[in-house]
């Protein structure tokens, strides 16, 4: 498919709705872009904030990074996720093992949980109110296919010298109580978490900007070249500069730039497009009925699984609602029309109502 900048007039998800008053949110909107920086980390979601908050930590300068976002901050993927921590404690052994082999596979899912270990230190070391709760998450088999699935997986896993010490396995009636899935053949519960991602984010570039770090929002860099020369920019430009970002708002000359644009990577690297699309997601959020309010609010987060592609997650929030959201499919047939062929797509301008039809 054709590559794309993100699209201008993007919607408001629930993150972004409750973290409107965020103060650099349309940071340096309508100034000129200075004319170099050291580094420039291109968007300011997770990946691009913690990159830069880092490079400060290890002694740069914060003068001397320049974060480059294409909307508000925190407008893609890092505003619009379920707030789901939720590691994969051995249920993609087999499919990674198939591509890479067991031993890379294994270091897959091991630095899945370094993740979640080192959010929750993050979080509680720089007493970040981003709404952290630690819980467990329920693998919860719906189908035959997948409790033989996930019960194979976690064999395997654990015959590679797998750490499983902390999956709890329940099966059949247990299963369903300790879930509350009257239709559950079994569970795998571990440890994960919730958070709110904006929030999580926002506070990371707080702390940057706060220690003299640059962003520039709505300001799409829309090419990045070999640093050219001149008379223009020499006076300004760092004699060790080796690229050119250009944006609508002047061009920026950089020794490092940092890509940090997730499905929207192949706009600018060309040579991603066929291994970099956008396969876009959608997370609802619930108010739970009387039997799931309460005294009764769920407290674990689960995936509803129908098979290895098709499941829905649940992520309960600490204000009791629920978000709703997975790949939104229970079998291949789900995903084969027309409807669900369209959400291979960069547009983020409205929700996609088929998916939620299809959680109801």
């Amino acid at each position: 498919m054709e590559p794309s900048l993100p699209f201008s007039s993007a919607c408001l998800s629930l993150w972004h709705r409750g973290t409107r008053s965020f103060t650099h949110l349309n940071a340096n909107r309508q100034e000129d872009v200075p004319t170099s920086a050291k580094y420039v980390i291109i968007g300011s979601g997770i990946s691009g904030a913690l990159t830069s908050w880092k490079l400060i930590e290890d002694g740069v300068k914060g003068e001397d990074i320049l974060i480059l976002e294409a909307r508000e901050a925190v407008s893609g993927a890092s505003g619009r996720n379920a707030g789901h921590i939720r590691p994969d404690a051995f249920r993609g052994f087999l499919h990674y093992s198939s591509l890479h082999g067991p031993e890379q596979a294994k270091k897959i899912l091991e630095n899945e949980q370094i993740v979640l270990k080192s959010i929750r230190k993050f979080v509680t070391e720089h007493s970040i109110n981003s709404d952290f709760t630690d819980t467990t998450t329920f693998e919860t088999c719906l189908t035959q296919e997948a409790a033989d699935y996930t019960a194979k997986a976690l064999l395997a896993y654990k015959a590679a010298g797998g750490d499983v010490s902390e999956v709890q396995v329940h099966e059949g009636d247990e299963a369903k109580a300790k879930t509350r899935v009257p239709n559950a053949i079994s569970a795998y519960e571990w440890p994960a978490a919730s958070n709110n991602p904006a929030k999580l984010v926002q506070w990371i570039l707080t702390d940057f900007i706060a220690k003299g770090g640059r962003l520039w929002t709505h300001c799409p860099a829309t090419k990045v070249t070999k640093h050219a020369t001149s008379e223009a920019t020499s006076a300004n430009a760092s004699a060790s500069a080796r690229w050119d970002i250009h944006t609508p708002r002047g061009t920026v000359a950089a020794e490092t730039v940092v890509h940090c644009t997730n499905a929207y990577a192949s706009f600018l690297l060309p040579n991603l497009a066929n291994f970099i699309t956008p396969r876009r997601s959608q997370v609802n959020s619930f108010i739970p009925c009387p039997s799931l309010s309460g005294a009764e609010t769920l407290k674990k987060t689960m995936a509803l699984r129908y098979s290895a592609n098709h499941f829905f997650s649940v992520n309960p929030l600490r204000d009791g609602t629920i978000n709703f959201g997975g790949t939104g499919t229970r079998d291949g047939s789900d995903s084969e029309t027309e409807k669900w062929k369209a959400l291979v797509t960069f547009d983020d301008r409205c929700f996609n109502s088929t998916l939620v039809k299809n959680r109801l």
